[in-house]
């Protein structure tokens, strides 16, 4: 079997498929125009998230039997489409589920803390302790919306912090013993801390809006590393000015191209954008909470297993 690669992934991905006796094939500059052009020859495909997998590239793709999406999210693949066409849609959402629950945990004890702050602060010879006082996770109540492999890493890595947590989820019975899961009104009535663990999905996108944000009883921490565009911005923007949103962590935004790889096609700011840069108490990332040195490996070697699994 012929696989066409088009991102770049843990050297251990090309190695152990030849090893299986797959050809592999590499392609990570060309335009899907081109790759359109020779996907015919090909029985499988390996990508993260370089361009959408839409119906013509499908039609186009006339052998093919799998999409390894290295990754959690389809978002990018015509996944109906494809699956119509017999084609097995291969994801990694196990993968980088510690690399999140680490990351999202991080940005939220930054963020609480005030730690980016105070260490540019400190590099500048400034020294604020009264002003700088931070908040605790103890105590509190963490409500965790979308309660798969995202959402599950990041409750447990909260054990031990004496909080409670809680989930919503649109499948029933998933929670566990690190989150109670709850309606969607009990989530609005206890949560102190919200963090979302969703995928991109029509249902999902401006989740986060300002009638959802107003129906919380109380202020509350917002973490997002699941996905930009389930977040209005501008909405998240008026939360913050007023004090409904004490502060949030985005490793995720709206403005991404639908690579992640870059944000903006056009060269000025968006409104609400300009606002979350200059905001003390915003936290930022370049959408990297499931991006680590673990994860890449992790990623692979859960695509090659799978492809042999099915393929071999």
């Amino acid at each position: 079997m012929k696989i066409l690669h088009l991102d770049t992934n843990h050297e251990l991905m090309l190695e152990q498929l030849a090893q299986a006796g797959f050809e592999n094939h590499e392609d990570y500059t060309s335009p899907k125009e081109i790759i359109e052009q020779k996907i015919a020859t090909y029985d499988g495909i390996i990508l993260r998230s370089r361009f959408k997998i839409d119906k013509t590239f499908l039609d186009a793709a006339t052998k093919l039997k799998f999409i390894g999406r290295v990754g959690a999210g389809l978002e990018n693949i015509d996944c109906e489409y494809a699956q119509n066409k017999g084609i097995k849609l291969i994801a990694a959402p196990e993968g980088n589920s510690s690399s999140v629950g680490e990351h999202a945990l991080g940005m939220l004890l930054c963020l609480m803390n005030k730690l980016n702050l105070v260490d540019q602060e400190v590099r500048n010879g400034i020294w604020l302790r009264e002003e700088n006082r931070g908040f605790e996770i103890e105590g509190k109540t963490v409500g965790i919306i979308g309660y798969g492999n995202m959402g599950k890493a990041f409750a447990q890595r909260l054990q031990g912090f004496n909080c409670k947590v809680i989930c919503y989820d649109i499948k029933t019975n998933v929670g566990d013993k690190n989150a109670q899961q709850v309606s969607l009104q009990e989530l609005f009535e206890q949560t102190d801390i919200l963090s979302l663990h969703t995928p991109q999905t029509s249902e999902t996108y401006h989740l986060i809006n300002e009638i959802f944000i107003s129906n919380f009883k109380k202020s509350f921490w917002f973490v997002n590393t699941a996905r930009g565009k389930s977040v209005d911005t501008a909405a998240l923007v008026t939360a913050l000015k007023n004090g409904k949103i004490f502060g949030a962590a985005l490793d995720v935004l709206e403005y991404e191209k639908s690579s992640f790889e870059n944000m903006f096609s056009e060269n000025e700011l968006p409104e609400p954008m300009q606002y979350l840069i200059t905001a003390k108490n915003v936290l930022l990332a370049p959408h990297i909470a499931g991006w680590t040195i673990e994860s890449k490996r992790k990623l692979a070697q859960i695509i090659v297993d799978k492809i042999l699994a099915d393929f071999n």
